[in-house]
């Protein structure tokens, strides 16, 4: 059998700044510093958007609508050929020489519109552009070749956490639930990749849920409070109101569990759903209550994320020596 080829394209060019928020310069070549990004750029640091990459394709497209822009106009790092950047999930690793990126969040909110939105009243950046994050250093100049690796079928799960919590976000609670949940997703083997502490306000649930799933592509958020009866318990609306499809039974199963426990379980509202490849789920706000709920979904969550991602059971593409349960499904 052939070996078969990673897909690979080329760095047209490398840009930096040395201050956000303005355009990039082309340098010949740039140094790439493990998990900070790339020497003297701004953008470098300790976060998850080290290295922004846009594709060439769709620079020349926006070039053709009239828009007159030279590379790192958008703020961009590198330009790459041959790829739809916009469609590669999130935690795909890319090989340039002897540095490797890891793909952490596709296409950014624009808050402070740039000289080109201005100009053509659009900008790509927000929907093509993505991020990475240097897993491996290494000099990277134009015309190197880039190669997308393929993803790991037994890579961990990533996770988010979300507590909501009026008094909690302003400080004057501190926030025991969101980090027990974390901790125990991590000692399951989950990747958390952002831990919230947000207000109970239905609008801005939406909005970091929907970043959550479709820039950062999570395999799974669980949200803490804002479940009960109190008006300004809202969680459960916000879950419903992004989720393309419901998955009710993790809530009912945890209702049903918390209910051998206090007959009080019948007054949480909490949901589960799905947007896209990305399950949401409502956990109680008590420390408790998300220990006993945790301890009894996550031994079955594990197979559905892995239907969800395309790695479990399903999908047909198993490998043989692949031992998945089919029964339930």
């Amino acid at each position: 059998m052939s070996e078969q080829k990673n897909p690979a394209g080329r760095v047209l060019a490398v840009c930096i700044s040395e201050r956000k928020g303005i355009q990039k310069t082309e340098v010949p070549s740039a140094t790439f510093v493990e998990d900070w990004g790339i020497e003297g750029d701004a953008h470098a640091g300790k976060w998850h958007r080290q290295v922004s990459l846009l594709s060439f394709e769709k620079i020349e497209e926006f070039r053709a609508r009239g828009a007159d822009v030279n590379f790192g106009a958008f703020g961009e790092n590198l330009i790459v050929e041959g790829f739809d950047l916009r469609m590669i999930p999130v935690g795909t690793r890319f090989r340039i020489g002897d540095a490797v990126l890891e793909l952490t969040q596709i296409g950014k909110e624009c808050h402070s519109h740039c000289a080109i939105y201005k100009v053509m009243g659009d900008c790509i950046m927000p929907r093509e552009g993505v991020f990475t994050k240097v897993l491996k250093g290494g000099t990277v100049k134009a015309g190197d070749t880039v190669e997308q690796l393929p993803l790991s079928p037994d890579r961990p799960f990533t996770a988010a956490v979300i507590t909501l919590s009026d008094k909690g976000s302003r400080g004057e609670r501190e926030d025991k639930s969101g980090p027990l949940i974390a901790e125990r997703l991590k000692g399951e083997g989950y990747e958390v990749v952002e831990t919230l502490l947000l207000p109970d306000k239905r609008a801005r649930i939406e909005y970091e849920l929907k970043r959550l799933a479709d820039q950062r592509q999570v395999n799974v958020i669980f949200t803490t409070g804002g479940t009960g009866f109190s008006e300004r318990d809202v969680t459960p609306e916000a879950t419903l109101a992004v989720c393309d499809r419901m998955a009710p039974g993790i809530a009912e199963a945890m209702r049903w569990y918390s209910l051998q426990i206090t007959p009080r379980a019948m007054l949480s509202r909490q949901a589960s759903g799905i947007r896209g490849k990305t399950l949401i789920v409502n956990m109680p706000g008590s420390p408790k209550a998300c220990r006993e709920d945790l301890d009894f979904i996550l031994p079955s969550l594990a197979h559905g994320l892995g239907i969800l991602r395309g790695t479990d059971g399903e999908c047909g593409n198993e490998t043989p020596g692949d031992h998945h349960h089919h029964d339930h499904a």
